[in-house]
């Protein structure tokens, strides 16, 4: 085993011992928020891992990288890449006691930038989450009416045909692009603020305002409902879709492996990115749950439940959603036939009900042979059933558009729309929580907010400030926008503070030092996969991950998708270059939060040759005992 360790004087005074630690916890039981029970705590960190990603961005990858061939390296990174991550995460957060900036500080001064990256990145990524969010309430105030408003198009001002734009594409369609977004042509026309949106927008962060007010004291109360509920109405709509016509199709396709994938190298890297976001690991937020737990919590048994909860919601989600889009393609299939019907039954006058699906090859040879003339004028569409199911997208367009297309065909349509907006609801904003979680605590811990304001008004300070800033995102060009910061703000970052925080641990904390404190907590040290795959396994599986996805992107053009109406080809969305100016904000999204680590240390070192100081603490480093949730403690 590699037994590396850099040198780190004044660890000692840093950290607290573990005869400390007991009396720590025993003088925080009463200023320091504490979890009602476990039930609660698993339930918080369960929401916040599994998101919205686990219910429309795992199906799509399952879908165009072989189906059942893409859970073999899921899982495999899943355990060698997620697991120990989620553990380490766990552990040091309830060892220390802290939030994310004050683990990192406390393992070492010039390591503080670490928390902060982490700190930007909830803060961005939080920013067009609750966007999401307020897409979701629109639809779901539309939910309640008979006929769904996506399920037809609307008429033009003439009263005499359908909307163009509408009648071009599809009522689904049109819903999404033109009457909930709005939607301009290029990111650069900005457009007016659509008042709808903001609507939606004010309900999702006053929501998410009232659930984190008092940090784990509220969000820890909103999870009971928040984190259960989704596996409820997918249940519901397993039980539903395995009902439908052609919903086995849907989850034969999904799950019929295609072992070539496997040599593909684009599937490993996509298998460990989802397996890497999926666990909403390097937000922050997991560490500060963790830190609320009792000393000798066992956080090992713990990652392990969270994982196999996470890995079984990912597939489950797939195969609810399978079931359905395989109803969806059947009934394309069956659409497209009975146009082809109705086109050979027209030109030859054939009675009705004489042709169908089972006979129709046989009578176009009938009808070939009576007329060759006549039924060679004839255009018949390519009707096929696994073009229909290939039909893959993911994101937004599998929530906003494939699956309400396919709920327009279920009877009491109102009825399934309102359950599957309620679901993807109570998904975003239980992972929510862990965002906020992770920009409070790090703004308390750097002492940026004095101590005696209350935390009612600075969860409501950052409320505020993220409601205003997400304002872009309700432009006639905010899902352009959306789509950038989703690209670059929780990709690179992400990454990069993961793999720091296991080297951190590894070799500036000491993986021996790290050892002895699990088996204090739990009682055993850990066994020979953790120490495996923190030492090497995981940070080489992350540096691969890396430098794939940077090779990918640098030689890749960047294109953002755009709806024309103008465009030859249109309704497909048109692939358009980003204007120059867009790079200077993906310098933002992206080089900010990762240039925080490597700028806070050079920065640090700086400042400790101007002092010419023997102070190995350096800056002030909060050693805050509680989060935003408790009055705070400070030392120097």
């Amino acid at each position: 085993m590699v037994k590396l360790q850099l040198p780190n004087p004044g660890l000692e005074d840093r950290i607290p011992s573990h005869a400390q630690l007991e009396v720590l916890e025993r003088e925080e039981a009463d200023s320091r928020p504490k979890w009602d029970n476990k039930a609660q705590y698993m339930l918080t960190c369960v929401g916040f891992c599994v998101g919205l990603g686990n219910v429309w961005r795992f199906p799509y990858l399952c879908q165009s990288h072989g189906g059942g061939a893409f859970m073999i390296p899921f899982l495999i990174l899943l355990v060698l890449e997620g697991i120990p991550l989620l553990h380490l995460e766990f552990a040091i957060g309830q060892r220390l006691r802290k939030g994310s900036v004050g683990v990192w500080s406390s393992i070492h001064p010039t390591l503080k930038g670490v928390g902060i990256a982490a700190m930007f990145v909830s803060f961005l990524v939080g920013l067009y989450y609750n966007t999401i969010i307020a897409w979701v309430m629109w639809y779901f105030f539309n939910s309640f009416q008979e006929p769904l408003p996506w399920s037809s198009c609307p008429l033009n001002d003439n009263r005499t045909d359908y909307i163009e734009e509408c009648a071009k594409s599809s009522p689904v369609d049109y819903f999404w692009y033109r009457e909930t977004l709005n939607i301009s042509t290029s990111i650069d026309n900005s457009g007016t603020i659509q008042w709808w949106l903001l609507l939606c927008l004010t309900c999702a962060w006053g929501v998410l305002y009232v659930c984190t007010i008092r940090g784990i004291e509220t969000t820890g109360k909103a999870v009971y409902v928040t984190s259960t509920l989704p596996y409820l109405v997918l249940t519901i709509f397993l039980i539903r879709g395995l009902t439908l016509k052609g919903s086995t199709n849907g989850i034969v396709y999904l799950f019929t492996p295609n072992v070539t994938e496997l040599a593909n190298p684009v599937t490993w890297l996509d298998a460990g990115a989802q397996v890497f976001y999926s666990f909403s690991l390097a937000f922050g937020g997991l560490i500060s749950f963790s830190s609320y737990n009792s000393v000798h919590n066992n956080c090992e048994k713990d990652a392990l439940i969270i994982s196999v909860i996470n890995g079984f919601t990912s597939v489950y989600a797939a195969t609810v959603i399978y079931s359905i889009i395989g109803f969806r393609a059947t009934e394309r299939y069956d659409d497209c036939f009975d146009r082809n019907i109705l086109t050979l039954m027209n030109a030859f006058d054939l009675p009705e009900g004489n042709v169908t699906q089972d006979n129709f090859e046989q009578m176009q040879q009938l009808c070939n042979m009576t007329d060759p003339t006549l039924f060679a004028s004839l255009k018949f569409e390519t009707c096929n059933l696994e073009s229909f199911l290939n039909d893959g997208v993911e994101g937004t367009g599998l929530a906003f558009i494939v699956f309400t297309e396919a709920i327009t065909k279920m009877p009491v349509s109102p009825l399934w729309s309102i359950l599957f907006f309620i679901m993807l609801f109570c998904l975003g904003l239980s992972s929510m929580f862990g965002n906020m979680e992770g920009v409070l605590v790090p703004l308390q811990d750097l002492q940026i907010i004095p101590p005696k304001v209350p935390k009612e008004l600075v969860t409501g300070l950052i409320c505020a400030g993220s409601y205003l800033l997400a304002f872009i995102f309700v432009l006639k060009s905010g899902n352009y926008w959306l789509a950038l910061f989703d690209s670059f703000a929780g990709s690179i970052p992400l990454l990069i503070i993961a793999f720091f925080e296991m080297f951190s641990v590894v070799y500036i904390y000491g993986i021996d030092r790290f050892n002895k404190d699990i088996e204090f907590m739990i009682g055993h040290k850990p066994n020979i996969f953790w120490q495996a795959t923190w030492r090497v396994i995981s940070p080489l599986i992350m540096l691969v991950i890396f430098f794939f996805y940077f090779v990918v992107k640098v030689n890749e053009e960047l294109l953002y998708s755009v709806w024309d109406p103008s465009y030859e080809e249109f309704p497909k969305t048109q692939k358009v270059e980003y204007p120059n100016w867009v790079y200077a904000v993906i310098v933002i999204l992206a080089g900010v939060p990762s240039l925080a680590i490597p700028v806070f240390a050079i920065y640090k070192a700086i400042r400790n040759c101007c002092q010419k100081k023997n102070d190995h603490m350096g800056l002030i480093i909060s050693t805050s005992e509680t989060s935003v949730n408790g009055n705070l403690k400070y030392s120097a």
